[in-house]
């Protein structure tokens, strides 16, 4: 197995792992002392452990779907819908590896909007594209 198959498949096991519940899993892809950037909130976690602590103290129910993952070598990128209590956010996972382990991850978090009608006669639907209500910040 190539390299760029193994981080793949590191990445698609991390959000399995995300979507089980699996704190232990989805936290092994992290280098100890990886960081985490939410630049919509400011927000930066440095190391695994503190990565690990604020997203296992989510209050919401979380489910993850993930549209599409794409990358090769230290750069990969994960298109996801993340859905908070019933409520989805779409989401865009930037992950930067080195030795096989994440060691920067930016996140960033879009609500979904309705299509104006003055740009219909220049779009075309998303194929197998939900509709989904506004979502939460993370």
């Amino acid at each position: 197995m190539n390299r760029d198959t193994r981080t793949r498949a590191g990445i698609e096991q991390h959000w399995a792992a995300s979507e089980r519940g699996d704190i232990d899993t989805e936290h092994a892809i992290y280098a100890r002392d990886a960081i985490l950037d939410y630049p919509q909130s400011g927000e930066r976690f440095r190391g695994r452990s503190r990565i690990q602590a604020q997203r296992g103290g989510h209050p919401a129910e979380r489910h993850f779907t993930v549209l599409r993952i794409c990358g090769a070598g230290d750069l990969w990128v994960s298109e996801c819908i993340i859905t908070y209590d019933g409520t989805p956010s779409y989401t865009v996972s930037i992950m930067e590896f080195a030795d096989g382990l994440v060691t920067h991850e930016t996140q960033y978090f879009a609500d979904p909007f309705p299509a104006p009608a003055i740009r219909s006669p220049l779009a075309e639907p998303i194929p197998d594209h939900e509709k989904p209500a506004r979502s939460p910040r993370p």
